[in-house]
């Protein structure tokens, strides 16, 4: 198991604006101030890997190959600004089929931290929705409510108790430094 800690982040509305079910690449749009945060927390040593659930497909409105090209296009502009992310992991299902990986169930959490061998216990996991804050809870890690998205809806009606409320990425990553930087 690796010492080194993981950022876990939800997609829509977290890095990229949230349009809902996006179904086109051109449609992909960062959210202003993601890349610097994200930068902000790989030159933290920090590994960055997107959990989504992206149920579109399970609805039929959003096959696999459409995504792949809408997380290209998302990869593309991060990479274009200095962010790499470690990857990607997806619940492709709806939201009655009563799979394990959608949030804030932790299936998707569990195959990447086995992928990448890092202790989601000790990671951070940055989100708008109470599904994300919940997730982040079952993990044990420490998590933290963005108000860009569905964020300022999901805090004001007290959806989610998350560790911290932040503006946006940008805000998550001074958060988050904090945090690491801090004697034990």
């Amino acid at each position: 198991m690796s010492r080194r800690r993981f950022v876990l982040l939800d997609r829509d509305g977290t890095i990229i604006v949230e349009k809902h079910y996006l179904s086109d690449p051109d449609g992909v749009e960062l959210i202003e101030g993601a890349a610097a945060g994200l930068r902000k927390l790989t030159d933290l040593g920090l590994g960055l890997v997107v959990v989504t659930n992206q149920s579109a497909i399970g609805r039929g409105l959003l096959d696999a190959e459409r995504l792949e090209a809408i997380h290209r296009r998302m990869l593309d502009q991060l990479g274009a600004q200095g962010v790499q992310l470690e990857g990607i992991y997806f619940c492709p299902h709806h939201p009655d089929d009563g799979c394990g990986c959608r949030k804030p169930l932790t299936g998707l959490v569990d195959r990447a931290a086995e992928h990448l061998r890092f202790d989601a216990a000790r990671s951070f996991v940055v989100g708008d929705a109470a599904g994300d804050v919940e997730l982040g809870r079952a993990l044990g890690a420490t998590t933290l409510l963005v108000r860009t998205g569905y964020g300022n809806a999901t805090d004001a009606g007290a959806r989610a108790r998350a560790d911290y409320v932040v503006a946006d990425l940008r805000e998550a990553a001074d958060v988050i430094a904090r945090l690491v930087s801090a004697p034990a």
